[in-house]
Formats: C-alpha cells, sequence, structure tokens
C-alpha cells in the first residue's frame, strides 16, 4: 500500500514546484494583497472561532500571510528543513494552546484564495498539497 502511494507521487514534486512557481511569479501586488486579506476573511467565515487567536495588527497578519505562500514553495524546494520549520511551528501553536481543529478551516481557506487567483489546477494541486 505505501509503496503503491509513493509511486503515485513518483515525478509529481518537481512538476508541482514549477507550477506553484509559475503561479506566484504571476502574482502582481493587487493578487498578493488579495491573498493577505481573504485567507483570513474565508477562515474566519469557516471556523468564526478562529478570531479569537488572530488579534495581531493587519501588518503582523499580512505578514504570516505572505510566510505562508514562502513556506508553501519552500516545502519543494527544501524539504528538509521545511520539515523541522513546520514541527516547530506545531509545537509553538501547541504552546499558545489553539486548537487543533481550526488548523484544517484554515488551510480550506487558504485553498479557497488560491482558487480564486487561478484556473491552474497544476499550481491549485501543488499549493494544496504542499
Amino acid at each position: 500500500n505505501v509503496e503503491r502511494m509513493l509511486k503515485a507521487l513518483m515525478g509529481k514534486p518537481a512538476v508541482q514546484e514549477k507550477a506553484l512557481a509559475a503561479l506566484y511569479s504571476s502574482l502582481d501586488e493587487a493578487a498578493l494583497m488579495i491573498i493577505r486579506k481573504e485567507v483570513y476573511q474565508k477562515f474566519f467565515a469557516l471556523a468564526p472561532a478562529g478570531q479569537d487567536y488572530f488579534k495581531q495588527s493587519t501588518t503582523r497578519l499580512y505578514f504570516i500571510a505572505d510566510k505562508l505562500v514562502a513556506m508553501t514553495l519552500d516545502m519543494y524546494k527544501e524539504p528538509k528543513r521545511m520539515v523541522e520549520d513546520i514541527s516547530a511551528l506545531g509545537l509553538r501553536h501547541v504552546g499558545y494552546g489553539i486548537p487543533t481543529d481550526l488548523f484544517g478551516p484554515f488551510v480550506t481557506g487558504c485553498v479557497q484564495v488560491v482558487r480564486m487567483l487561478t484556473d491552474n489546477d497544476a499550481a491549485e494541486e501543488a499549493f494544496r498539497w504542499s
């Protein structure tokens, strides 16, 4: 079963990295601002309780959204480092008392925003996977 799953993924990361990099390089400042704003609007619509945990300044929220975009591409470019970074990020969230049931709606909101910006299925899948 694991062997089949791994075989199904063979070659995909390189293709997905290219698709995601192409999407990001095509985004202008207006599109990046859409990501910065819409990620939170979609997330809060899906999980209103999430608002209790995002009480930072707008500047900080935009920084988090920008970091999220960078991390999705870094997942393909530097997977070993990203495993460490994401593990550390997860531990910080646990330390902050963030309920893990909010992670799913946050990811869903992010994917919905990317869907708004592209009709490239490969780029959307690359983003969703990472």
